[in-house]
This record gives structure tokens, C-alpha cells and sequence, in this order.
């Protein structure tokens, strides 16, 4: 049970992340402080390390005071705040930080973390949020809205985006056992690296959010305004509804969105936590077209009692149950398409059939407890005391017989 003291595990834990710094706070954080808390409770304070560290000295950060190793980037100009400046680093740079010292290693990783080097007789298991999307999948995509493509280096990124999924993998293959956030990252890592991957959802603070409020008639879209969250094809689709659309967030699509938003559409930028919870606990329903690994933004909307109107693909078909679909308890309504007519006739058919009505909060909000940090932290702890355990008995009949195994050609 969580919370028990299980001494198997070693006292000695590395906890690896991408990178520590107060400009990237999102899901993949929380899966960190989740693994952090949890290993606390069970009297183990792990030591960090990342490529960068810019929280332990920050006052008031969570980190602040850990011991948090560090990569050479550390060391580099702007290094803690522009780290995917070196990108074409990063890959050596992660292969730097010396955990020899660590029995059990656990990253959290969405570009190079899951690179770390560890012995045999270490275990390492890494929580993978992400494939390296602009390596892969979406490499063209990425390419294509390149302002270093437009100035005439496009042959240069291509060349390390190749070199990039070389490394990722074959730094993959190292790796004793993978965890992954979802059924779809799970099948992206079948596809790309060759492995097989243990889905263990991300935990979602479900309780910052109340779902009892009194709702409004406005749809809302909360964040960050990059490309491939596709804020824009949302934007055009309220335009040619003409209903009211709020948006949440700040990024570099914030300029272009704001010129393209009609007279309903309001760009309201980064906005205070508990302002955000507010709206999503008023709103009638909370729109979203981003391909998303998991995506956490939508599940924190059923939290607060909002269906979901959503590109159904990605990770969003582990969390959002489509009421076009005839399935039970239904939680939203899934379109098939990035556009915007297709985004338009989902919130057209559920005006019409007007769900926000038959779908309610409550039973959102129960879907949505599913996904609690405490859901998370029972599984994580099933997972890493199985995993602990087989790997010293694979590790003890090795070193008892180290002739007999040879199938096994490592501890895992």
C-alpha cells in the first residue's frame, strides 16, 4: 500500500528529467513531483538530475534545495534557460552525468533523459512522455514551420533530426524497461524504437477543480499557443459559428490568433491558476485540437465538470469517451479531422442535441477521478516493486551462476 515503508527498494534512487526550469511547467513535471512525493512516503528522497538545473536555487521553487545533478550544458551560456538551443548537444551532453552511485534509476523523459547511462547491474526504468515528436512523426510538420528552414539551413536540421533518431533508438534499447502515458505513446514506441511499453496513465490534480458551479454559454480553449496544439483551426471554427469562444495561454501563435479571432472569439492570454479553474467550471464545454501524448488540459476540464469537444486521436482516446459513439457514460464528443469545418460541425451537432445538458458534471467529474495522483502513485508503486524485485533475483542467479544465463544479457 502507498504510504507503507517496503524496504526492498534501494535507499539510493536517481530521479531524471529533461530539465529543470521555470520556463517549462507542464505534464511532464507532475509526473516528476508524483514519482518524488511517492518515493517520499516511502522514506526515500531520490537525488535529481537533469541536462539543467534552474530551480534549486530559485526561492520559493518545489526543488529548491535538492541536489540536482547536472549536465556541461549547465555551464553554457543561457544554458538553463534556451536549453533546446543545443539541441545537437543534448544527446552527448545527457551521457555526461555519472549515476554509477544509483542501484535504481528512473527518467522522466520526452527528448533525451531516458540517454542516461547505467551498468548491468542497475535498473532503469524510464516514464516516456514522448517519442521526440520533430524527429519522427511530425518532422515535416516541424520542418515546414521552421524559421531556420526559411532562412536557407533546412539541409543542416534535417541532417540532425536524422542523426537525432539514430541516438533516440538506440538510447532507447538501453533502457531495462519503458513506461508510457498513454496507449497511443505506447504504440509510437512499438513503431519507432522497437519496444514494448507498460501504460501508466499521468496523474491530474483533479482536486483544484470544482465542477458544482453554475455553467455558462461559453466554450473555452486553454493551451499553450504553439503550432501543433492547432489553436487556430478552433479560432476559425468559432468565426464561422459565431458562438463565444475564450482562450487561455501565451506562445509564440498568440500575434497570428489574435488577428484571426472574429468578434466572438476572445485571446485572453496566460492567466491566473484560479482564474483557469474558474472558467473551465463555468464553461459549456472545453475545446480542444491538439494531437496530444496524453493530454492533461482535457482531463482537468472533466475534473471541473466541462464535456469535452476534441481531435479524437492521440492519448485523448484514453480519456475522453465519445458521445457520437453510442458508449456508456459518455464524456464529450471526438471530431476526426484538424479543420476547422470539422471542429464546427462537432460543436454544431452538440448544440443541437444539446448535450451540455444531458452530460452532467458530476459524472464527468467521477470519470475524471480515475486519473488522480492517488491512482497514479498505486499503480507506479506496483510497477517499480515488481520490476525492483525481479531485477535483483535476475541479478542474484546471475551472480550465483554467471555462465548459466546467458539469454539474459542483462539484469533486467
Amino acid at each position: 500500500m502507498p504510504g507503507e515503508a517496503l524496504p526492498h527498494l534501494p535507499g539510493r534512487i536517481a530521479l531524471v528529467h529533461d530539465w529543470f526550469t521555470p520556463r517549462s511547467v507542464g505534464g511532464a513535471e507532475q509526473v516528476v513531483a508524483a514519482i518524488d512525493d511517492h518515493l517520499a512516503t516511502r522514506g526515500i528522497r531520490p537525488d535529481l538530475a537533469a541536462l539543467v538545473d534552474g530551480e534549486s536555487g530559485r526561492p520559493g521553487s518545489r526543488w529548491q534545495g535538492r541536489r540536482i545533478l547536472t549536465s556541461p550544458i549547465q555551464a553554457l551560456p543561457w544554458g538553463t534557460s534556451h536549453v533546446q538551443q543545443y539541441l545537437p548537444l543534448l544527446p552527448l551532453a545527457i551521457e555526461q552525468i555519472d549515476l554509477s552511485d544509483y542501484p535504481l534509476v528512473i527518467s522522466s523523459s520526452h527528448l533525451v533523459a531516458k540517454g542516461v547511462l547505467t551498468a548491468p547491474d542497475q535498473l532503469h526504468i524510464s516514464y516516456v512522455h514522448t517519442p521526440v515528436r520533430y524527429a519522427w512523426d511530425q518532422m515535416h510538420a516541424y520542418l515546414r514551420r521552421s524559421a531556420l528552414v526559411r532562412r536557407g539551413f533546412g539541409s543542416l536540421i534535417r541532417w540532425q533530426l536524422h542523426a537525432l533518431r539514430q541516438w533516440d533508438q538506440l538510447s532507447a534499447q538501453r533502457v531495462d524497461h519503458l513506461l508510457a502515458n498513454s496507449r497511443f505513446t505506447a504504440r509510437r514506441i512499438q513503431q519507432f524504437w522497437g519496444r514494448e511499453a507498460q501504460v501508466l496513465h499521468p496523474p491530474v490534480q483533479v482536486e483544484r477543480f470544482r465542477w458544482d458551479l453554475p455553467r455558462s454559454d461559453v466554450y473555452l480553449c486553454v493551451c499553450r499557443l504553439v503550432p501543433y496544439k492547432r489553436v487556430d483551426v478552433v479560432v476559425e471554427a468559432f468565426n464561422r459559428l459565431g458562438l463565444p469562444l475564450l482562450v487561455v495561454g501565451d506562445g509564440p501563435e498568440r500575434p497570428a490568433l489574435e488577428r484571426l479571432a472574429g468578434p466572438s472569439v476572445q485571446i485572453l492570454g496566460r492567466c491566473p491558476q484560479d482564474q483557469v479553474e474558474r472558467l473551465m467550471g463555468t464553461c459549456r464545454a472545453f475545446v480542444y485540437a491538439g494531437l496530444e501524448d496524453f493530454g492533461i488540459a482535457p482531463v482537468e476540464a472533466m475534473a471541473a465538470g466541462a464535456p469535452v469537444i476534441a481531435l479524437g486521436r492521440g492519448g485523448l482516446l484514453d480519456s475522453v469517451r465519445c458521445a457520437a459513439a453510442g458508449v456508456s457514460a459518455p464524456t464529450g464528443v471526438l471530431f476526426s479531422e484538424q479543420t476547422p469545418a470539422a471542429v464546427a460541425e462537432a460543436v454544431r451537432w452538440f448544440e443541437e442535441r444539446r448535450l451540455w445538458q444531458e452530460l452532467a458534471p458530476e459524472s464527468l467529474r467521477l470519470w475524471a477521478e480515475r486519473f488522480r495522483p492517488e491512482a497514479f502513485a498505486s499503480r507506479f508503486e506496483t510497477l517499480v516493486d515488481r520490476l525492483w524485485l525481479a531485477h535483483r533475483k535476475a541479478c542474484a542467479v546471475a551472480a550465483s551462476d554467471p555462465g548459466g544465463l546467458p539469454e539474459l544479457g542483462r539484469c533486467d
